[in-house]
């Protein structure tokens, strides 16, 4: 099969594919048409049929499996598929292993240099909570190490919540090597549990979207539950320590309108905002850039960075 990632701009593919997602939608000369993502183990892309009452086009959901037959185009920078045969695929035409995004880093590795920081960490009440998580919970563990970081933006395959985690918690190390005034016990829980509520908010591969529960508190707001349950069965956990732990958490995206509920107000949750958004980004960029490998050109306007985008000229 040919793979998403391989897929430029003015070829005709061909193949099955997950789609992701299927919604009707109506242009606005009041047209209808479908909205698609379709995904394979190297990424997604969105889709657009423009035609559904076409012949060629077969009934098919969410979640199925479909052979399609698709013209790659740009849209604002980025590649999309207009699909023009579709049909859903029968078992023993696909091996689903081929629609499973994992990380290029191997998880059992980037799991043990996390219990690294793990062992770092001093405070006996925080270490307690955080082996009681990444230790002691076998199940926590398992989900945690293959689950994704978002649904679509960054680090959206398996592994990579945890190859997110790990990089947060390696920046944070920086600061707390440049940084004498930083708490470093406070920063690298903070920062290997930032994220933690993603193992409820987004739901396993394939599906890889929001649950329910995703959907109306968030992964910042059960993150920060999930410690304050954790911390309740450690004896004498000292409260203002909890709460600091958990404002790091709540403020971690930085701003209001970013979804944090607090602005940081710490200097370990100022650290984590800015560990996070750079991973974040950084890692949103080099998948724009491994997705037009090929282009040497300008890439498009991005609305994450708010500007057109190039990969760096190298003589």
């Amino acid at each position: 099969m040919k793979y998403i990632e391989s897929f430029r701009e003015g070829e005709r593919v061909s193949g099955i594919y997950l789609c992701k997602f299927r919604q009707s939608a109506l242009t606005k000369a009041g047209k209808s048409y479908e909205n698609l993502i379709f995904q394979d183990k190297t990424g997604t892309i969105d889709s657009k049929i423009w035609d559904p009452n076409s012949g060629g086009i077969e009934d098919f959901d969410a979640m199925d499996y479909v052979d399609i037959v698709a013209d790659v185009t740009m849209f604002q920078g980025q590649p999309q598929l207009n699909v023009k045969r579709a049909r859903k695929a029968r078992e023993g035409e696909y091996n689903p292993a081929d629609y499973l995004p994992v990380s290029s880093k191997d998880i059992e590795v980037m799991y043990k240099e996390l219990l690294g920081f793990v062992a770092k960490v001093k405070d006996p009440y925080l270490s307690k909570l955080l082996k009681s998580l990444f230790v002691e919970d076998v199940e926590f563990a398992k989900a945690f190490k293959f689950s994704s970081a978002a649904k679509t933006v960054h680090h959206g395959f398996v592994g990579g919540l945890l190859e997110h985690t790990l990089s947060v918690t390696k920046l944070c190390e920086y600061y707390v090597n440049y940084y004498p005034m930083i708490n470093a016990d406070l920063l690298y829980t903070a920062a290997m549990c930032h994220d933690i509520g993603k193992v409820k908010e987004i739901s396993a591969f394939p599906v890889n979207d929001y649950t329910d529960d995703g959907q109306l508190l968030g992964h910042i707001v059960m993150g920060a539950q999930m410690v304050g349950e954790r911390a309740a069965k450690i004896d004498g956990f000292p409260h203002n320590l909890l709460a600091e732990l958990q404002h790091c958490i709540l403020a971690h995206h930085g701003k209001l309108e970013y979804g944090s509920p607090k602005v940081p107000a710490l200097i370990e949750a100022v650290a984590l905002n800015y560990a996070d958004d750079t991973d974040a980004k950084m890692e949103t960029f080099k998948e724009i850039l491994e997705n037009n490998s090929e282009n040497s050109g300008w890439l498009g306007y991005n609305r994450l960075f708010e500007s057109n985008l190039r990969a760096t000229k190298m003589e």
